[in-house]
């Protein structure tokens, strides 16, 4: 299983070379400042602010939208429901059924800050490598130990798909196919039989850890260095967070 996270982490933009640590705390202001918003009339500028950090990354379309698909099958849930069920005034009817404005400017706005938030995230975890990420989480004040869990979580997620993929061949090829009612004990064994691998594998791991030295902060340390571009692009993404929360304020 390859989520490919930081596949394009290796380019050389501005976003690429931004302080991690920096480009943490302002984009995340940045994505908080976009979950804040009530107001539709600020949806245009969160369009523009996410579409000018995304082009300025230098990732590619293709990377956004397959990091898009799957979270939104959710949004498409909501968009089912939500125009037939929220608010009173109605626009038109399909069938039976009436779609009502208040539910449409709702998903309107679900869909936006959805797209803006998703892409926002792209970026920053998409221009600096996985490991970096977390570094910079802990150069901020995340304890070594949460540090940690969180790489290894990640890292996991690849060894389990890897896995699960290589055992799902070897059923196939003995006929498996999933399908039959009594398929469900089968597919409760390999949920069983992957735990078990996944444990003892990370047990090795861990033991391969300690002997190599394990538990010393100083080896998980690096040298960050901001220089006047970082401060000057945190300033900016910062500045732009918070006006869009005094607009948003001010509008209400």
């Amino acid at each position: 299983m390859k989520l490919g996270l930081d596949a394009h982490a290796n380019l050389s933009t501005p976003l690429h070379r931004w302080d991690p640590r920096h480009k943490l705390v302002a984009l995340m202001a940045l994505i908080f400042s976009f979950a804040s918003v009530r107001d539709l009339r600020l949806l245009p500028a969160l369009l523009a602010a996410s579409g000018a950090l995304y082009l300025a990354s230098g990732l590619p379309l293709s990377f956004l939208l397959s990091r898009l698909r799957l979270p939104g099958f959710f949004l498409l849930m909501i968009a089912v429901i939500l125009p037939f069920l929220s608010g009173r005034t109605v626009l038109f009817h399909i069938g039976s059924l009436a779609v009502r404005e208040e539910g449409c400017l709702a998903l309107l706005l679900i869909a936006v800050k959805f797209a803006c938030i998703l892409t926002v995230g792209t970026v920053l975890f998409g221009t600096t490598p996985f490991l970096t990420t977390v570094k910079a989480m802990q150069a901020l004040g995340l304890p070594c130990i949460l540090a940690d869990m969180t790489f290894f979580s990640c890292r996991y997620l690849y060894e389990i798909g890897d896995d699960l993929k290589t055992m799902q061949t070897a059923m196939r090829l003995r006929g498996f196919r999933g399908r039959r009612p009594g398929s469900l004990s089968a597919l409760a064994s390999l949920a069983g039989t992957l735990l078990v691998r996944s444990y003892e594998q990370s047990d090795r791991v861990f033991k391969a850890m300690i002997l190599r030295g394990y538990g010393r902060p100083a080896s998980f340390r690096d040298g960050f260095q901001a220089d006047f571009r970082d401060w000057a692009w945190s300033a900016a993404v910062v500045l732009a967070a918070a006006g869009l929360a005094a607009a948003e304020m001010l509008l209400r």
